[in-house]
């Protein structure tokens, strides 16, 4: 017994997955757009952290930049795909980051990563 999908069930199912995708750019979008402006503002926090990993405050305002960039990126349909994987670099070496430098729980940026992740595979053609 086959069973055939019918045009109905196709659109449907494409709705839905568009219609996740842009829910999950847009959660990722607020939530780097947040954090990205929390590190270029200078949060005491956020200086803290950086001067622990030793980089330099530079590095501070450097992945604050590229998190806005990809925050916006994720918005534009054009740019999304490219910007989820770049955020996916970046959640990879924030990971790598915690566990190695800093000695904390690297859960944060493998989620936030893995849908990044989620988002390119998504927005393949």
């Amino acid at each position: 017994m086959t069973t055939t999908i019918t045009p109905t069930r196709t659109r449907a199912r494409r709705k839905a997955k568009t219609i996740a995708l842009w829910a999950g750019q847009a959660v990722l979008a607020v939530q780097f757009a947040m954090g990205g402006a929390v590190k270029l503002a200078g949060d005491p926090a956020m200086v803290d952290m950086f001067e622990a990993i030793g980089a330099g405050q530079w590095f501070r305002y450097l992945v604050g930049a590229l998190e806005v960039a990809a925050a916006i990126g994720l918005l534009v349909p054009r740019l999304c795909r490219m910007a989820a994987l770049g955020l996916v670099g970046l959640m990879a070496g924030a990971a790598v980051t915690n566990i190695a430098i800093l000695h904390t729980q690297p859960w944060l940026p493998l989620a936030l990563g893995t849908v990044a992740a989620l988002i390119v595979w998504g927005r393949r053609r």
